[in-house]
C-alpha cells in the first residue's frame, strides 16, 4: 500500500512539474509581442505553435499528448466559450449555410480527400476515410480571433465559427463510424449511416438542451455569480461526458448547452453583474486551454516522420484544398438559392482559405486504434496537413482579407471610442465640478476649471464630429453600440426589480425582438 501511495505521489508531482512546465512557457509566449513589436503581426495561438516547433526541433518534449487529453479535457471548455458567445440572432440569419457547410461540406470533405489519396497514394480506402474523416473538422481559433481583432464584419465571423461548432460534431461522429467500418463493427450504406447520424444528434441536442433549461431556470431562483460561474463549468464536462456515456455527440450536446446558456439562460436566470463575471471567467478559460493546446501541437511534431510521409501529405493537403473550394462554393450558391440571400464572393473565398484544421483533427488521429494498419502513417499525414494550415493558411489570411478588402475598421472604432470615452468623463468632471462647491476654494477657481474643461470638450467634439463625416461607416457603429447601451439598461431595469421584491423572476430582453421585428417589415 505504501509503495502504491508512493508511485501515486510520484505521477502527481510529475504531472503538477509538467503542467506548470507547460504553462510558463505558453505565458512567456503570450509576453513576446509586448517586448518585440515584430511579433504582434503574427497570431497569438500560431505564434505558440511555431514556439513548439522550436522545441520540438531540439527534441524538448514538454508532455505526451493524448486523444483523451484533448477530447475530454480541452474540447469542451473551448466548444462551451465559443457557443457561449455566439449570438442566435447572427446564428439564425446564417444557419441554413452554416448546416449545408457543416453536414455537406463534411462529406464533400471525407470523399474528396479519401479518392484522392486512394488513387493518386495508393492508400487503402479505409485508411484514406480514416484520414478524410479526421481532417473534415475545422477548428479556425487563430482565424476568429484575428477577424475580432481587425473588426470583419460580424456575418463573417459567425459563419466560419459556428461552421466549426457543428462540424466538429459531425466530424467526430463521421470519424467514429469509419473506424466502427475498419474493425467490421459497421456496414457501408446510406440507411445505417442516417440512422446513427440521426441518433447520435439527437441524443446531443436532447441531453444538451435539457441541461441549458435546466440550468437556466434554476439560476432564476438564486443570485450567487460564483455558484452560477461554477454551473456553466459544470455543464460543459457533465453534458459532454453524459452524453458520450449515451451514445451521442458529446460536441453537439455542449455546443447545444453553451448557446441556451449564453443567449437564454444569461438573460433569464444571470443578473447583468453575473453575465459579466462568467463571461469574463470563460474568456479567460479558452484563452487558457488554447496556450497550453497549441503550444503542444507544435512541441508534438516529430520532424523524420513528417519526411518518410511528405509525398502523402502533399496529396492530403491538394485534395483538402480542393475538396475545401468545391464545398463552400457549391455549397454557398446552393444557400443563396435557398434563403435568397447571396454570400459575396470575397466571403466565400475567406471561408474557403481560412477553413484550417486543429486540435480536433489531431484527437481524432491520434484515437485510431493501435491494431489498425497504417495508424502511423495517418497520425503523421494529419499532423502535417494541420501544420501546413496553421501555418501557410493562418499566416496568409489577414494579407488575404486585405487583398479582398474585407479588413474591418477596427483601428477606426477604437479611436472613435477613445474620443468619446473622454467626452463622457469630462461631462462627469463638468457635472461634479458645477455641483460641488466647497468652502474655502476660490470661486475663480472653479471659473477657471470649467472653461478648460468645456475647451477641451469642444476639441473632443470637433474631433468626433470629423471622424463622423470622413468615415460615413462609423454611424453604424455608433449605433450598435447605442443599442447595446438600452439593452444593458432594459436588463439592469429588470435586475434592479428583482432584487427590490417587485417581480419573481428577471425577465428575457424584449428589445431585440422589437427590433428584429421592426426591421423585418
Amino acid at each position: 500500500m505504501n509503495i502504491e501511495s508512493a508511485i501515486g505521489e510520484e505521477i502527481i508531482t510529475t504531472n503538477l512539474k509538467q503542467f506548470l512546465l507547460v504553462l510558463s512557457v505558453s505565458l512567456g509566449v503570450a509576453t513576446l509581442p509586448q517586448i518585440f513589436s515584430w511579433f504582434r503581426h503574427i497570431p497569438y495561438t500560431l505564434l505558440l505553435v511555431i514556439v513548439g516547433l522550436g522545441l520540438a526541433f531540439v527534441d524538448v518534449r514538454l508532455v505526451t499528448l493524448s486523444p483523451e487529453l484533448i477530447l475530454f479535457i480541452f474540447l469542451p471548455p473551448l466548444l462551451f466559450e465559443a457557443a457561449w458567445n455566439l449570438r442566435w440572432a447572427e446564428l439564425k440569419r446564417n444557419l441554413v449555410t452554416i448546416c449545408l457547410y457543416a453536414v455537406l461540406g463534411v462529406v464533400i470533405s471525407i470523399t474528396g480527400i479519401a479518392f484522392g489519396l486512394n488513387q493518386l497514394a495508393g492508400i487503402s480506402l479505409t485508411t484514406a476515410l480514416l484520414i478524410g474523416a479526421s481532417l473534415s473538422a475545422t477548428d479556425p481559433v487563430s482565424v476568429t480571433a484575428l477577424f475580432r481583432e481587425l473588426g470583419v464584419g460580424k456575418s463573417l465571423t459567425t459563419m466560419m465559427e459556428g461552421e466549426s461548432l457543428f462540424n466538429d460534431g459531425m466530424a467526430v461522429v463521421a470519424f467514429g463510424f469509419m473506424v466502427a467500418l475498419s474493425l467490421g463493427n459497421a456496414e457501408l450504406g446510406v440507411q445505417p449511416i442516417l440512422f446513427e447520424l440521426v441518433m447520435v444528434i439527437g441524443i446531443g441536442v436532447a441531453v444538451g438542451g435539457l441541461i441549458g433549461f435546466g440550468i437556466s431556470y434554476l439560476t432564476q431562483r438564486f443570485d450567487l455569480p460564483m455558484v452560477e460561474q461554477s454551473l456553466t463549468l459544470v455543464s460543459a464536462y457533465g453534458t459532454y461526458l453524459v452524453i458520450e456515456e449515451l451514445g451521442g455527440s458529446g460536441v453537439i450536446g455542449v455546443v447545444t448547452t453553451g448557446l441556451i446558456l449564453g443567449n437564454f439562460g444569461s438573460r433569464v436566470g444571470m443578473n447583468p453583474r453575473t453575465r459579466v463575471i462568467v463571461s469574463e471567467f470563460w474568456d479567460f478559460l479558452a484563452f487558457f486551454v488554447n496556450s497550453i493546446v497549441f503550444l503542444l501541437i507544435g512541441d508534438q511534431i516529430r520532424f523524420a516522420v513528417l519526411g518518410e510521409n511528405l509525398q502523402i501529405i502533399g496529396i492530403t493537403i491538394a485534395a483538402m484544398i480542393l475538396m475545401r473550394a468545391v464545398a463552400i462554393y457549391l455549397l454557398s450558391n446552393l444557400s443563396a438559392v435557398i434563403t435568397q440571400h447571396q454570400i459575396p464572393l470575397p466571403e466565400q473565398t475567406v471561408l474557403w482559405w481560412g477553413g484550417v484544421r486543429g486540435s480536433v483533427s489531431i484527437a481524432l488521429a491520434l484515437s485510431v486504434p493501435i491494431g489498425l494498419p497504417e495508424r502511423e502513417t495517418i497520425i503523421a499525414t494529419v499532423f502535417g496537413v494541420v501544420l501546413f494550415t496553421l501555418l501557410v493558411q493562418g499566416l496568409t489570411i489577414k494579407p488575404l482579407l486585405q487583398k479582398l478588402n474585407l479588413l474591418g475598421d477596427a483601428p477606426l472604432r477604437d479611436r472613435y471610442s477613445e474620443l468619446a470615452t473622454r467626452h463622457v468623463a469630462l461631462e462627469r468632471v463638468l457635472q461634479h465640478l458645477q455641483e460641488d462647491h466647497r468652502p474655502g476654494i476660490d470661486p475663480e477657481f472653479y471659473r477657471y476649471q470649467e472653461t478648460l474643461i468645456k475647451g477641451e470638450m469642444e476639441n473632443l467634439q470637433t474631433k468626433i464630429d470629423k471622424l463622423q463625416v470622413e468615415y460615413p461607416n462609423l454611424r453604424t457603429f455608433i449605433t450598435e453600440q447605442f443599442r447595446e447601451e438600452l439593452l444593458a439598461i432594459e436588463a439592469d431595469t429588470y435586475a434592479e426589480f428583482v432584487k427590490a421584491g417587485r417581480l419573481n423572476t428577471e425577465l428575457a430582453p424584449m428589445l431585440e425582438d422589437v427590433w428584429e421585428h421592426g426591421d423585418s417589415h
